[in-house]
C-alpha cells in the first residue's frame, strides 16, 4: 500500500511512523508536516530526525504553521514535551525539507499514483484542506483519507466535546468533511480502546532495544500526562490506530455517517452526525487486543 502520513510528531506519531516503516505491506512515500503537538518547524525537524533514526529515506514536506484564520498557535507541550518527543530537550536538525509545500506534495503524489495512494492524517487537517483548495482533484485521486480525529459517540479529550486534532483547526476539518472524498474517521471511539501499558513499553524495549527503547523513553512523559488526567492504565495508540485502519479495516467496526464540525461556541471542534453531508466511515470499535499485540510485534522487527 502506498502511503503518505500527514503528521505533527508527537509521541504517538513516533510509534505510528515506526509502524509504517516496519510493516512490509507499506510503501511510505513521504511525510507532510503540520502544526499541532509542536510548531510546524519542529514537526518537520522531528519527522526528518525520526526517518534518519529509523533508517528510512523518504521526503518531508513542511505545511501549514497556523490554523485557518489564526494569527498564532500554542502547541501541546504539556502532553508531548517542549520539543514534541517527551522529555527530550534537544532534537538535531538532520537533512532538509523538500522544496515543495505539504499541500503541493499532497496534490502531486496522488495525481501520480491515482487511486493507489492512501493519506493518513494524524494531526490537524489544515494541510488536507489546503491540498483540496490547491487542486479539488486531490479528493478523487486519493484512494482514501484516513483521519485520526474526532469524537463521535464519546466525550472529547481537549474539551468535553472535541478531540484535539479537530479542535486545533475546526474550520479546516469542516472543509474536509464537506467533500466527497473517501474518508475514514478513526477517532476517540476506537483509539481510547487501545491502551499501551508501562509494561508494554518495557516489553518493546526488551525486544527492540534501539527503536522500542526510544519509544519507551519518550512515552514516559506521555504516560505521565495521561495519569494527570485520570487515565492510569496506560496511554492510547491514537495515531497508530489510524495507521492500522489503513491496512486492516476488517479489524474495526464502522458506522456510516455524514460529519459536520461545530465552528463556534463551547462545542467548537465537535464532530456531529449530519445526514446532509457525504457519508464517511466512522470507526466505533476495534479489536484492541490484536492492535496492541500487532504494534508491539512490528516494533520488534525494527532492530
Amino acid at each position: 500500500m502506498k502511503l503518505i502520513i500527514d503528521t505533527d510528531p508527537g509521541v504517538d506519531d513516533t510509534l505510528a511512523i515506526a509502524l509504517a516503516v516496519a510493516i512490509p505491506e507499506v510503501e511510505l512515500l513521504g511525510l507532510t508536516a503540520i502544526f499541532g503537538n509542536t510548531f510546524v518547524k519542529q514537526s518537520s525537524r522531528n519527522a526528518r530526525y525520526l526517518l534518519d533514526f529509523l533508517g528510512y529515506d523518504c521526503p518531508v514536506a513542511e505545511g501549514a504553521a497556523l490554523p485557518y484564520g489564526a494569527s498564532d498557535y500554542t502547541p501541546s507541550a504539556n502532553v508531548h514535551g517542549d520539543e514534541g518527543l517527551g522529555a527530550l530537550t534537544t532534537v538535531p536538525e538532520i537533512g532538509k525539507n523538500i522544496d515543495e509545500t505539504a499541500a503541493a506534495f499532497l496534490v502531486r503524489m496522488p495525481a501520480k499514483n491515482a487511486g493507489e495512494l492512501v493519506v493518513c492524517a494524524i494531526g490537524p487537517l489544515t494541510n488536507i484542506a489546503d491540498a483540496l483548495a490547491l487542486d479539488p482533484a486531490f479528493a478523487t485521486n486519493v484512494k482514501s483519507l484516513v483521519i485520526m480525529g474526532g469524537a463521535y459517540a464519546v466525550p472529547g479529550n481537549i474539551t468535553p466535546h472535541a478531540e484535539a486534532n479537530i479542535y486545533h483547526d475546526a474550520a479546516a476539518a469542516d472543509v474536509v468533511f464537506a467533500t466527497k472524498m473517501p474518508i475514514v474517521m478513526v477517532g476517540l471511539d476506537a483509539t481510547m480502546q487501545t491502551l499501551l501499558t508501562p509494561e508494554d513499553f518495557e516489553a518493546m524495549a526488551v525486544t527492540s532495544p534501539k527503536v522500542g527503547g526510544f519509544v519507551r523513553d519518550i512515552s514516559n512523559f506521555y504516560l505521565g500526562f495521561y495519569r494527570s488526567v485520570g487515565v492510569f492504565d496506560g496511554c492510547p495508540m491514537h495515531d497508530s490506530t489510524a495507521l492500522l485502519a489503513c491496512l486492516f479495516p476488517e479489524r474495526f467496526t464502522f458506522e456510516k455517517s455524514g460529519i459536520k464540525v461545530a465552528l463556534s461556541g463551547d462545542d467548537i471542534g465537535d464532530t456531529v452526525a449530519d445526514a446532509s453531508r457525504p457519508e464517511v466511515d466512522v470507526a466505533v470499535g476495534i479489536d484492541a487486543k490484536w492492535a496492541v499485540e500487532y504494534a508491539m510485534a512490528q516494533v520488534a522487527t525494527l532492530d
